[in-house]
């Protein structure tokens, strides 16, 4: 995770700590915003100028409190499977490919009906 944080950050040196701390996966503009003033970074300091202690804390605040990335992505993951299980009509479509929430499906999802047709 730590290593995942820190290359996130390391990626945009230019950019000011506001800004780059929105771009991880499952952290948004009010976390971000939560995680620098618990810290007390201010949002205009550019990444370069962070030190390495202030970059473990950031990290470690991320690592604690905040579901990120890989993790997001496998309770996303784990919510289709059971909504498949169930039989539910959202895992339905899941399993089909097919939209999910009320599309028209007629004429339009030409490219879900070149997936199915192979």
């Amino acid at each position: 995770m730590n290593q995942e944080c820190y290359q996130e950050l390391d990626r945009f040196p230019e950019e000011q700590v506001s800004i780059t701390s929105t771009k991880m996966d499952g952290i948004g503009s009010q976390k971000a915003i939560q995680i620098r003033s618990r810290l007390g970074i201010s949002g205009k300091i550019n990444i370069k100028e962070l030190t390495k202690s202030q970059i473990g804390k950031i990290e470690e605040m991320i690592g604690q409190y905040h579901v990120v990335h890989w993790e997001l992505k496998r309770e996303e993951r784990a919510d289709i499977e059971r909504l498949i299980s169930i039989s539910r009509y959202r895992g339905i479509r899941h399993q089909e490919g097919s939209p999910l929430r009320g599309k028209r499906t007629h004429t339009n999802e030409r490219t879900s009906r070149k997936q199915n047709r192979k």
